[in-house]
C-alpha cells in the first residue's frame, strides 16, 4: 500500500511515518499543509491519503476541502481523515455522494496500532471506517427518526455496521451468533426502507442514510 499523509504536527507526521513504515506501508510523501497534499497526490497517485483536517494557515478546515478535492479529482484514492475532536459537519461532507474508500477517525484511535491499521486497511481496499463516537453523536442528533423504529439491539447492531464491522465481527462484539446478526441487520433494512443487502453495500446504505438525515 502507497500512502500520502498530510498532517502539521511535526512529531505525529514523523510518528505516523515511522508506525506505517514499521508495517511495512510505503509512505511515498509526508506534508504539512493542504497545498502540498493536493500536489503530493497529483504526482504519487497513492492508494490512500491520511489528512489531519485542520492544517495551517487558519487551523480550521484546510484539510477536510483538501480532501474533498482529492475525491472530486482523483476519486481512486481512498482518504481516511484524522481529527482531534467530532466534528459533525465534516463527517457529513465527507460523506456526500460515493462514500467509498472513505474514514473519519479521532486521533486518539491511533494509539490502538491495530485498530488503526484494520481501519487503514479497510479504507484503501475500499471500504468505510468511522469513528464509534461520530457515529454515537450523529445517532443521538437523530433520535426522532426512522431510527425510532429499531429496538435497542438493532440500534447497537446498526451502529457497529455503520463504523464497517462485518457479521462475524458484530456478533463477537455482541456476544451473538452470526445469524442472530443477520436477522437484526435484515430488520434494520426493513424498518430504513434498505432493501439491498449486498455484504459490501450494506454499511454505505446505513452511511447514506445517516448523511441523508443531518
Amino acid at each position: 500500500m502507497r500512502i500520502v499523509i498530510a498532517e502539521d504536527s511535526v512529531l505525529l507526521r514523523e510518528g505516523l511515518v515511522r508506525l506505517l513504515e514499521v508495517n511495512k506501508i510505503d509512505v511515498v510523501e509526508a506534508v504539512h499543509d493542504a497545498d502540498a497534499l493536493l500536489k503530493a497526490l497529483e504526482k504519487h497517485q497513492p492508494d490512500l491519503a491520511l489528512v489531519d483536517v485542520r492544517m495551517p494557515p487558519t487551523h480550521t478546515d484546510e484539510g477536510l476541502r483538501a480532501a474533498l478535492v482529492a475525491r472530486r479529482q482523483w476519486p481512486h484514492i481512498a482518504v481516511l481523515v484524522l481529527s482531534q475532536y467530532v466534528e459533525e459537519r465534516y463527517a457529513t461532507d465527507l460523506l456526500s455522494g460515493d462514500n467509498r474508500g472513505v474514514g473519519y477517525l479521532l486521533k486518539e484511535r491511533v494509539a490502538d496500532v491495530a485498530e488503526f491499521l484494520e481501519a487503514l486497511n479497510r479504507v484503501a481496499a475500499g471500504g468505510t471506517a468511522l469513528d464509534p463516537e461520530v457515529v454515537s453523536q450523529l445517532m443521538v442528533r437523530h433520535r426522532n427518526d426512522p431510527l425510532d423504529a429499531l429496538t435497542p439491539r438493532e440500534r447497537d447492531v446498526l451502529q457497529l455496521m455503520a463504523e464497517g464491522r462485518s457479521n462475524g465481527n458484530i456478533a463477537s462484539a455482541l456476544f451473538v451468533s452470526e445469524s442472530a446478526v443477520a436477522k437484526h441487520v435484515n430488520n434494520i433494512f426493513t424498518k430504513l426502507g434498505l432493501t439491498n443487502s449486498d455484504d459490501h453495500r450494506r454499511v454505505l446504505a446505513v452511511l447514506h442514510f445517516l448523511k441523508e438525515t443531518l
